[in-house]
């Protein structure tokens, strides 16, 4: 079988958890205090309502001529943004009310960028037209799937397993969720619902490889009965890595190609699956791991004080 992790490596991860949680702790701060900074995640058309048209230009004419050619027409803000890495694509979008949308909106657009650049000049590549109150529905919808679905991978993980494990799951996802959100607001990617769809894959794969990890540490919990919790959850990390490198790696492979080659409709759906599983991955050996240690440190410490305190 290939092994790009040899299969006798012994990392001691337990001994450097404080540093993990310490640089996730600082990771997850920077995400936050990016949304404060911003006002809350970059929502897209899909949660806020309004009317989105992606425009490509043969020959671009660039973001300043694309703005004055809209910036004339009597229909509110209009805002333009270059999309993706093919130059010559942007986006132009109108946030409105409920009466405000229809499509007389987007074709004044359209109708305005080729007064200004000529028939045949763009090839109109979307148009997206979403009422507030779908908008609205959509974004609370979206939050409560990502909320309820890391719940209950964390009571999976408590039912399959142990409270402990279950616990340490729950953190696990938790932190995935946040650092992936954080980084979608660093790096200022729209939210819509490709995005809600790729932090539900998120989820769903940190449980899939927090379940392998402790699938071993309750294996060996059997086998080595005798043996410490700490170097016991040493061994099972070690011995699971080399599948967790090979797994997450040829992952990301397939996700860097999204990336780069997929076209700027799906960037923001790879770059959160890039970050979602890294932190995944990272979560499963350096989070949910040593929390399950700490889990079973405190209840011997709680235990001992316990049967203190009836002696004395």
């Amino acid at each position: 079988m290939f092994e790009i992790v040899k299969h006798d490596i012994n990392i001691d991860f337990i001994r450097i958890r404080k540093a993990a949680f310490a640089l996730s702790a600082s990771v997850i701060l920077i995400g936050m205090v990016s949304l404060l900074l911003h006002g809350g995640p970059n929502y897209g058309i899909d949660f806020t309502g309004g009317i989105m048209v992606h425009v490509g230009f043969a020959d671009d004419p660039g973001i300043g001529q694309v703005r004055k050619a809209v910036e004339s027409m009597d229909i509110g803000e209009v805002s333009v943004q270059e999309f993706g890495s093919d130059p010559g694509d942007y986006l132009l979008r109108v946030p409105a009310g409920e009466e405000e949308v229809s499509g007389g909106r987007s074709a004044m657009i359209k109708t305005a960028l080729r007064e200004s650049f000529g028939d045949g000049s763009f090839e109109e590549k979307r148009t997206e037209i979403v009422g507030p109150r779908v908008g609205k529905e959509l974004r609370e919808r979206g939050i409560l799937s990502v909320l309820f679905a890391t719940l209950m991978m964390g009571s999976y993980i408590a039912i399959r397993f142990e409270l402990r494990f279950g616990v340490g799951a729950g953190v696990a996802l938790l932190h995935d969720v946040l650092i992936t959100i954080g980084a979608l607001s660093l790096y200022n990617v729209e939210v819509n619902l490709s995005v809600v769809a790729a932090l539900l894959t998120v989820v769903g794969y940190s449980v899939n490889d927090t379940v392998v990890v402790s699938d071993r540490i309750r294996e060996n919990l059997r086998r080595f009965r005798k043996d410490d919790l700490v170097p016991l959850i040493n061994r099972s990390i070690n011995e699971t890595l080399s599948r967790t490198v090979l797994t997450t790696g040829t992952s990301l492979l397939v996700l860097f190609a999204l990336f780069f080659f997929g076209g700027g409709v799906i960037h923001s759906f790879a770059f959160t699956l890039i970050v979602g599983l890294t932190a995944g991955t990272y979560s499963s050996v350096f989070i949910a791991s040593p929390i399950v240690e700490s889990w079973d440190h405190w209840m011997k410490e709680r235990h001992t004080k316990k049967a203190g305190a009836a002696a004395a």
